[in-house]
């Protein structure tokens, strides 16, 4: 096994033993040494959820205060009424039947699909190419909504969408390391606010077992909560 590079090893070294509260763990996390790049930030919870219980999964979507500091490209399947608006939103496309078709004939330079739930009909037909990539519109991510607009200016802004995984566990991006260290604390709070509103009334003992952020290339911090 190769041995962990310079500066891995004291990023190691400076990981706190114990679970911090949120500010201290957002200032920690700052003092890593890190590469040239801007990393991204991310938030990983492990949850008390039985994932074989379809009524314990926890899935959503939100719009960060401070944003993830990372634009998408969105696409709205809508009627010619709400196309003009979808664009001036920021839809890199915006149709029905003729969007449909595009993807159909093989074009997905999207990272987004939102869509009025009028529409879905038509989507459909899109399974095969959007859903083993997780592009899908639907109700639970707010991607089907009759504020079509709307949509496209959270999504296109990096609204985050947020599902467990077959572990229990929630990973998100919260932001970048460039951020200040209030704007991170602010977007990690409020992801956090969400996910304990997203309890699951059937879940039984404790529901956020762990916190941890982190950035691309660095170790993880423990958030107490």
């Amino acid at each position: 096994m190769a041995r962990p590079g310079k500066r891995t090893r004291a990023n190691l070294e400076m990981v706190p033993a114990e679970p911090l509260p949120l500010k201290e763990a957002v200032a920690a996390l700052k003092k890593f040494k890190g590469p040239k790049f801007d990393q991204t930030v991310e938030i990983c919870f492990t949850l008390g959820i039985d994932t074989t219980q379809a009524d314990q999964l926890v899935r959503g979507a939100i719009a960060l205060p401070h944003g993830v500091g990372k634009s998408k490209r969105v696409i709205a399947f809508c009627g010619s009424d709400d196309a003009a608006g979808a664009k001036a939103a920021g839809a890199i496309e915006a149709g029905s039947d003729d969007l449909v078709k595009k993807i159909s004939d093989g074009w997905m330079d999207f990272d987004v699909a939102v869509a009025s739930p009028d529409m879905m009909k038509i989507v459909s037909r899109l399974g095969r190419q959007l859903g083993p990539r997780g592009l899908m519109p639907t109700p639970k991510a707010g991607t089907v909504t009759t504020d079509i607009a709307k949509a496209v200016r959270e999504y296109s802004a990096g609204k985050v969408e947020y599902r467990n995984d077959k572990g229990g566990n929630v990973q998100a991006a919260v932001g970048r390391m460039s951020f200040t260290e209030d704007n991170l604390t602010d977007n990690i709070d409020f992801f956090i606010q969400a996910i304990l509103k997203a309890k699951p009334s059937s879940t039984k003992g404790v529901f956020v077992k762990k916190v941890t952020i982190s950035g691309t290339m660095t170790p993880g911090v423990r958030v107490a909560v």
